[in-house]
């Protein structure tokens, strides 16, 4: 097939720009490349290379043979719309770097323009009409390592000195001895790992499957799949990650559990790592833990100015018992953390017991579960109370004895927090009643309960104006009258949110206070619906009425609110 390096080369020889054993001489270069698990250069590639052929030289050649246009973008600042005009890993897999925009098409400097199947994929992948051109080699080269970063570069050099290794091992496991510079694959699991923390991951998956080895990064809670070692790899990168977490890499029937530290640009993180086995494989999963302390405020999670104001009177209180309801990845913890940060001061005493512990808080004592030698929360929590704290957190109330002794703090004068898995923020009443606690102390300790949902934001760096359309308004269910002064966003796609439209998250809540009326209710075993009812005539607003007053405030979509509060619209 044709190449655009061919018509250059035959138009650096007419124009006596190259020697035609200096052409020959290339080509010889090029057809000796030995190593299969790197792509072979161009001829023009080793021409500017070697000194032969200025790169400028053969861009303009190309330009001019082709009517294209030739730019310099190695220096030029590209903004983040253009950039997250397409993925990251089409534009590092084949080396074509979007420049900017012209009457609606997207500019795109690409190696070879004759490569029709690149040009194709360009159009289908960008949804944009796209106007190619042509860029030095070194210059473009530039723009992508600015741009984009050297870390899937790092990654298939990587992968190709790991697959050489593997073949030479025949598949076998690596020796747990070998040295950090005999082992290509200690390289590619550090890449793995340090991708994942610039992609802000909260937890990488490493799965087995039948025919391929998959890589999946969970960022903003949504789970992005990414280029993958070959299979063959999957052994010797299990193995090390499993050595790395002093877990057992002779044993893959069982599950097993450990813990990773590492530092990363001055950062220190924690890795809890945790194998499964599965039909093809174990599978990995990483969660990603910041070391130092969380400094989280009230305000970032998500409450709004008179939540929030509602919600801080609330913590203030000297006792009783405030609850985070919510299912597993709902951001419970973090606004239980956030509660704590925002009263830890040198005053009181703070004893948190959890499993287990996520985040170091400075100046809080925190207290791992160990079941395995009878430290469980119950345990924990009767010990703590010999501390002398003022303010008790537990990490999760899992049964009766653990909600009897947390009820029996908040009475004695402490303010106590803890978790609920239940699905609004009056079913956490009913939730400790049917674990035991009697209904007349649940109505003394309790001061309300938070039940919570996470959201994507929208991103800062490439928000835009949306207008919803008629079914959009209709799902989310907003009134009228709010829809006045509203400001409905959506996020154009860039370098900074990955081409997403979202960076980061915040929460959306349900605030449920104990009134002196409800009160009464639980004192007599009143079903949740019936709280629910009375705390609606008291103003409570649900999730949804939450996420409503944040879409209409450009701080998330109309689609992630519907998408969490499904059946909660009334």
């Amino acid at each position: 097939m044709t190449t655009a390096d061919d018509y250059v080369i035959q138009l650096a020889l007419e124009r006596g720009l190259v020697a035609v054993d200096q052409v020959e001489s290339a080509r010889r270069q090029v057809a000796s490349h030995a190593d299969p698990t790197t792509s072979a250069p161009s001829v023009i590639q080793v021409l500017v290379a070697t000194g032969v052929l200025d790169g400028r030289t053969a861009a303009e050649a190309v330009a001019q043979t082709f009517g294209l246009p030739l730019w310099k973008i190695g220096d030029r600042q590209i903004s983040g719309a253009v950039l997250g005009a397409l993925p990251r890993s089409f534009v590092l897999k084949h080396g074509v770097c979007p420049v900017g925009w012209q009457d609606g098409a997207l500019q795109v400097a690409v190696p070879d323009p004759l490569d029709v199947e690149v040009l194709d994929s360009l159009g289908h992948v960008s949804g944009h009409r796209v106007i190619p051109g042509v860029a030095a080699a070194d210059d473009l080269e530039r723009a992508l390592a600015r741009h984009y970063g050297r870390e899937p570069t790092e990654m298939e050099d990587l992968t190709g000195g790991a697959e050489s290794r593997a073949a030479g091992l025949g598949g076998a496991e690596p020796d747990p001895t070998e040295k950090e510079s005999d082992a290509p694959i200690i390289g590619l699991v550090q890449t793995i790992i340090h991708e994942a923390v610039r992609r802000r991951a909260s937890d990488v998956h490493l799965e087995p499957l039948e025919r391929r080895f998959r890589v999946r990064y969970r960022v903003d809670g949504v789970l992005t799949e990414v280029d993958a070692p070959p299979k063959r790899l999957q052994l010797a990168i299990i193995s090390r990650l499993k050595i790395m977490a002093n877990i057992s890499i002779a044993e893959k029937r069982v599950p097993q559990d450990g813990r990773i530290q590492i530092v990363f640009a001055g950062r220190q993180l924690d890795l809890r790592v945790s194998s499964l086995p599965t039909a093809h494989g174990e599978s990995i999963v990483m969660r990603l833990l910041e070391h130092e302390a969380v400094s989280l405020g009230l305000a970032e999670l998500g409450f709004l100015g008179d939540d929030l104001a509602e919600f801080e009177r609330l913590i203030a209180s000297p006792d009783g018992i405030v609850l985070v309801t919510g299912p597993t990845g709902s951001g419970k913890t973090t606004t239980l953390y956030g509660c704590l940060h925002h009263l830890n001061r040198p005053d009181r005493k703070i004893i948190t017991v959890e499993d287990p512990v996520e985040y170091q808080l400075t100046g809080v004592n925190q207290v791992p579960v160990r079941a395995g030698i009878g430290m469980t929360f119950a345990s924990a929590l009767r010990a703590m109370l010999r501390q002398a704290p003022n303010i008790v957190m537990v990490g999760e109330i899992r049964d009766r004895e653990t909600a009897d002794i947390a009820i029996n703090a908040s009475l004695t004068g402490h303010l106590v927090f803890s978790t609920l898995h239940t699905n609004d923020a009056p079913g956490a009443v009913t939730r400790l009643i049917d674990l035991g606690a009697k209904p007349f102390l649940v109505a003394a300790a309790l001061r309300a309960t938070v039940a919570q949902r996470l959201v994507r934001r929208v991103c800062p760096h490439c928000t835009r104006p949306h207008m919803p359309s008629a079914r959009e308004l209709q799902a989310l269910g907003a009134r009228p009258e709010q829809l006045a002064g509203a400001t409905f966003a959506s996020g154009a796609g860039c370098i900074q949110c990955n081409g997403t439209g979202y960076r980061g998250r915040l929460g959306i809540f349900e605030l449920f206070f104990i009134t002196d009326e409800i009160r009464g209710m639980i004192h007599a075993n009143a079903s949740a619906a019936r709280l629910r009812a009375r705390a609606r005539q008291d103003g409570m607003r649900t999730m949804r009425e939450d996420g409503v007053r944040k879409v209409l405030a450009g701080l998330t979509t109309i689609e992630e609110v519907v998408s969490v509060t499904v059946g909660d619209a009334d």
